[in-house]
């Protein structure tokens, strides 16, 4: 069964979107664009439309699962404002739809596909070319974004093959109780 995450990067001039499917271990972006709205002057018809093509992508491509990208205070408050509300947007489209979304910080989303939550945009498009099949077309900055965001929340969920999970972590760091510690190690403790 193939498992389909509807990711975004959320804008009110250009929200980026990107459906990002996986199958039998392989990963491919099945659509990933963006929505424009620049042209469009009056900001509650470009939550309008953001809200409607959302819908609309939901009902064509069927996703299971969805993720967008939190919006982190800027220098400017009225852009912010205008940038949650066009998450706000999204994530009731998608609700609308009845579909689980999940949120990540712009950082976490970087960090999931490059290893480094301050890599460039550049170095999150080349990751994604690494990892998965994309359409043949240049990609836009704000729909690899949106895939990224999809990514994100394919490692978080745990749907990575285990291998491409386990990370090597140092003994303090690890999530294991005592008492698995002991197990593995017998012969690091004293017997009285």
């Amino acid at each position: 069964m193939s498992i389909k995450i509807l990711g975004i990067d959320p804008g009110s001039r250009t929200t980026g979107f990107a459906i990002l499917e996986e199958e039998d271990g392989k990963y491919r972006a099945e659509v990933c664009d963006v929505i424009r709205m620049a042209k469009m002057d009056d900001h509650n018809d470009r939550l309008q439309f953001i809200f409607d093509e959302i819908t609309k992508l939901i009902k064509e491509h069927k996703p299971t699962q969805c993720a967008i990208e939190t919006p982190v205070y800027g220098v400017d408050p009225l852009a912010m404002l205008k940038l949650g509300r066009a998450q706000a947007a999204a994530i009731l489209a998608i609700t609308n739809q009845k579909i689980p979304v999940s949120e990540y910080y712009p950082k976490a989303v970087k960090k999931a596909i490059t290893g480094n939550g301050n890599a460039s945009k550049e170095q999150v498009a080349f990751m994604l070319e690494r990892v998965m099949t994309l359409p043949d077309k240049k990609l836009k900055d704000d729909a690899t974004d949106a895939l990224a965001v999809a990514w994100c929340h394919h490692t978080k969920t745990g749907h990575l093959p285990a291998n491409q999970l386990k990370k090597k972590m140092h003994q303090n760091n690890s999530k294991n109780s005592w008492a698995a510690f002991v197990d593995a190690n017998p012969d690091r403790v004293k017997k009285h």
